[in-house]
């Protein structure tokens, strides 16, 4: 059953958000003409320092030249995100009001949480933005050299052995699921409010091991305060280039990361919605910004709404199946 539903849920999702997509085109073409004329509001769903946040950073200047136009970056923490969403889905669909989404919030909050807002039915696509793969790291106290020297350790006592997570459901925990399912090792959960309290009780040895993003953590692997084992992007990360892929470590099917998008108001006139994807997308791929987000450890990566929209549900399917398969409660 679950090879003939998985494929129906992501033409479903897609579906419904290129619906989203298609309610705007009777919109007339001059909605985009004068657009923007006046300041635009970049929602991001989590505090200021962040991964998420200083991508949107980074996009924001850049975007505001493009425009013609400023655009503010406005922090909405909370929730795992879903007060910023549910903000921008109230929202009036004129393209001033803008979310900064991640993965976590469109492909697994909605398996894990009871949302007020669907992201794949509050709101329409406009573009990817950036990358940001995971790396896999443990104390150097651990007496671990490889990801394959770590799955042999826990497969020699099943349960014992600790990971840390900076909050149930968010991305960080559910590629840890991923390698669990993938290296068939069983490891325990310990959820944190946040990365930095998870990092401090690893280099401290409290824990085990930890996903992380690239920028959490390169500074104190550089410092020799934690061992980085494989990152789980497709390809190495360039501000970790000796540090392999979690493919080439030996464990297959085990890639996880995450990814921030820009969302608008379901409604927003296409043409507006176009304007702003075009934007985005020639941010994105400027060597500037390139450099800017390497240097966070993560990739430029600009899409148009239906590649948004196609990905979205793609990673929405995947992410049920493996919380299906996990055994996690919905909260």
């Amino acid at each position: 059953m679950k090879t003939k539903r998985k494929p129906l849920l992501r033409t479903k999702i897609a579906s419904v958000m290129a619906l989203a997509i298609a309610a705007c085109m009777p919109m007339a073409g001059h909605a985009a003409a004068d657009y923007p004329s006046r300041p635009v509001s970049l929602v991001v769903p989590f505090s200021p320092g962040g991964g998420t946040d200083i991508s949107a950073r980074i996009l924001s200047e850049r975007l505001a030249q493009v425009l013609g136009q400023t655009v503010v970056v406005d922090n909405k923490a909370g929730a795992g995100g879903q007060i910023a969403a549910d903000l921008v889905s109230r929202a009036d669909p004129d393209g001033y009001t803008l979310l900064f989404a991640n993965s976590g919030m469109l492909a697994i909050n909605p398996w894990i949480y009871k949302l007020k807002t669907d992201p794949a039915t509050a709101f329409a696509p406009v573009s990817l933005f950036s990358d940001l793969p995971f790396v896999l790291v443990v104390p150097p106290s651990l007496n671990v050299k490889t990801a394959k020297d770590l799955v042999a350790l826990a497969k020699a006592k099943p349960g014992e052995h600790t990971f840390a997570s900076s909050g149930t459901g968010g991305a960080p925990h559910l590629t840890a699921e991923i390698f669990q399912l993938a290296t068939g090792t069983e490891l325990l959960h310990i959820p944190y409010k946040g990365g930095g309290p998870a990092m401090a009780d690893l280099m401290g040895g409290r824990v085990d091991m930890l996903f992380a993003s690239v920028l959490e953590t390169n500074s104190f692997v550089q410092a020799g305060k934690l061992r980085a084992l494989a990152v789980t992007g497709k390809e190495r990360s360039p501000a970790m280039p000796d540090v392999p892929t979690i493919d080439e470590a030996g464990i297959k099917n085990a890639q996880g990361g995450s990814w921030t998008a820009v969302l608008v108001p379901v409604g927003t006139p296409q043409p507006i919605i176009d304007k702003l994807s075009q934007a985005i997308r020639e941010v994105a791929n400027e060597d500037a910004i390139k450099e800017k987000l390497l240097a966070q450890g993560a990739g430029a990566h600009g899409s148009t709404p239906e590649e948004l929209a196609q990905l979205a549900a793609t990673e929405r399917a995947r992410y049920g199946e493996i919380i299906k398969a996990r055994g996690l409660q919905a909260q």
